[in-house]
């Protein structure tokens, strides 16, 4: 599965969660993929997804708010 077709799986009426506050709106679906269930987290403000697998959310789990501190870094995404 593409990003595009999690784009368009989220899109389609899956169960989506949104989590939104003053500075930033994401939206968090459970997609499946030909390699399995991944988590695609979007930002549609910005129009960026990322799709996580277990391993990658249970890596995440470990993090501390202070590892991640850093992504804050480019609050505007990547650089390019």
């Amino acid at each position: 599965m593409s990003r595009q077709d999690a784009i368009t799986a989220a899109d389609a009426g899956q169960d989506v969660i949104t989590v939104a506050n003053e500075f930033a709106y994401v939206e968090v679906t459970k997609v499946h993929t030909r390699n399995g269930e991944r988590l695609a987290i979007r930002a549609p403000r910005r129009g960026f997804e990322i799709l996580l697998d277990a391993v990658l959310l249970e890596a995440l789990a470990w993090s501390r708010t202070t590892d991640l501190a850093g992504l804050l870094q480019t609050p505007n995404g990547p650089d390019t």
